[in-house]
């Protein structure tokens, strides 16, 4: 578990000013816990967010008690990339919770290494049920299994830890191998250079028709 100490702050407070400061507001709340806004030390969340993620429990420091929550929402500069704002989802004591954890893939899939398949990852969390403190803080997923062009891995085939259950369909398709497909490049029709050159062969007849009929007009106009 991670602890962040935090303080209460007053609804009417400015947040530009806390945030200037280096505070991130915040607000904690939960299925018997009303909203309560609350204010952080910015690079002590920043810390504990990296490391924690959205699946591990952090023991908030309040002054009227600790209290075991999760990272619900943390809203971002979208210039910066700094958080400005974090939702805690309070935990009940024995009350299972339902979370999607990041899934991390492993090894090396013998498709890809000699067959010249693409790995592809259909999905990158999944979803569990279990108990505060069984919640994993990630899903293991070994790509070895991926032998031949048939080989998937599937939401069922992940192994998790004791107390935890899988939410996510069983015959969910988590990962497999496909092979590349090359892009076919169409070739310009050749181009009949002897049409052309009887083309413009034609037209110099035709012209020299035209200068001929001519040629005999000026001659008849002579005469």
């Amino acid at each position: 578990m991670f602890n962040l100490k935090g303080e209460i702050r007053e609804p009417r407070t400015k947040l530009a000013g806390m945030r200037a400061h280096g505070f991130i507001p915040g607000v904690y709340y939960g299925h018997k816990e009303k909203a309560t806004p609350c204010a952080f030390p910015l690079g002590d969340f920043k810390k504990i967010w990296k490391e924690a993620g959205e699946s591990t429990i952090v023991v908030l420091e309040m002054p009227k008690g600790k209290i075991n929550a999760l990272i619900q929402e943390v809203q971002v500069d979208p210039v910066r990339g700094t958080p400005t704002h974090v939702d805690f989802y309070v935990i009940e004591k024995g009350q299972e919770v339902e979370i999607k954890i990041p899934l991390e893939f492993i090894g090396v899939s013998d498709a890809v290494k000699s067959l010249g398949a693409t790995l592809v990852k259909v999905l990158h969390e999944i979803e569990i049920k279990a108990l505060p403190e069984n919640l994993p803080h990630k899903a293991v997923v070994d790509i070895s299994t991926l032998a031949t062009l048939d080989d998937r891995i599937i939401a069922k085939d992940i192994i998790f830890g004791k107390g935890v259950t899988l939410v996510t369909h069983e015959n969910e398709v988590v990962a497999l191998v496909a092979v590349a497909k090359e892009e076919e490049i169409e070739e310009a029709a050749p181009v009949d250079l002897s049409t052309i050159e009887v083309e413009k062969k034609g037209k110099k007849e035709e012209g020299e028709e035209i200068t001929e009929e001519k040629q005999q007009t000026t001659i008849k106009k002579s005469a």
